[in-house]
């Protein structure tokens, strides 16, 4: 996936930048336990205090699992989410500083040195595997998306070598996929390959569409494993 991360390691730049997340926004922390496993849990973010600390809502306990006895003191972790209105994917490594109890249960990280940036707007792309239903010409297919960007996304679709013959290259998909279900884009195939019992599509997403691919890259960047 090509890279477009940018550094702020300013900390006026950092500040301004940490600022532009939202308390209450979904973001996911990274942790890796000495023994080398690795588990990726949803969270909220609730704020900061500028060179002070960060805080996050605990995860809930029924997911979190066995990694609670790792969220200690000194544990590093790494946090990752979107801020919506810039298009961005932002992301910064630290530890935890502490765990609170009241007035919730939430997590006290040291304030990060660097926090990374990638606009979405330069169309970086992201693997995944979500499932969808997709309409060509009246017509209905159930399709498999392997990776997606703001501006378009790659679909595989089994048994597909009518679309092959297609005239008109708009395509609507449906999400069938859990919270996402029924979210709906629109779009242009741009590009279409035959592969062993599948048809590969590139598609380019129409601007119409803009809000709903924010809404399933955000849902993609915070997924858990």
């Amino acid at each position: 996936m090509p890279s477009t991360a940018v550094k702020v390691n300013t900390a006026s730049r950092l500040q301004r930048n940490l600022s532009l997340m939202q308390a209450g926004s979904v973001v996911t922390i990274d942790i890796a336990t000495p023994a080398g496993q690795k588990g990726k849990f949803r969270t909220t973010f609730v704020g900061y205090l500028p060179k002070k600390y960060v805080l996050l809502q605990y995860p809930e306990t029924s997911k979190i699992g066995k990694f609670s006895h790792f969220i200690t003191q000194g544990m590093g972790v790494t946090v990752r989410g979107i801020i919506e209105h810039e298009g961005a994917v932002v992301a910064f490594v630290s530890s935890i500083k502490q765990t609170l109890q009241l007035p919730s249960k939430m997590i006290v990280l040291e304030f990060p040195k660097t926090l990374s940036m990638q606009c979405l707007r330069k169309s970086i792309r992201i693997e995944i595997e979500l499932n969808a239903k997709v309409r060509i010409e009246k017509k209905f297919w159930q399709s498999l998306i392997t990776d997606i960007s703001i501006s378009g996304c790659q679909l595989l679709i089994e048994n597909g070598d009518e679309i092959l013959l297609v005239q008109d290259k708009a395509i609507d998909l449906a999400l069938d996929s859990g919270e996402l279900n029924n979210l709906k884009l629109s779009g242009q195939i741009c590009s279409m390959k035959s592969l062993a019992n599948a048809i590969s599509l590139g598609v380019q997403f129409n601007e119409s569409s803009k809000n709903a691919v924010i809404k399933l890259l955000h849902h993609v960047v915070t997924l858990e494993d």
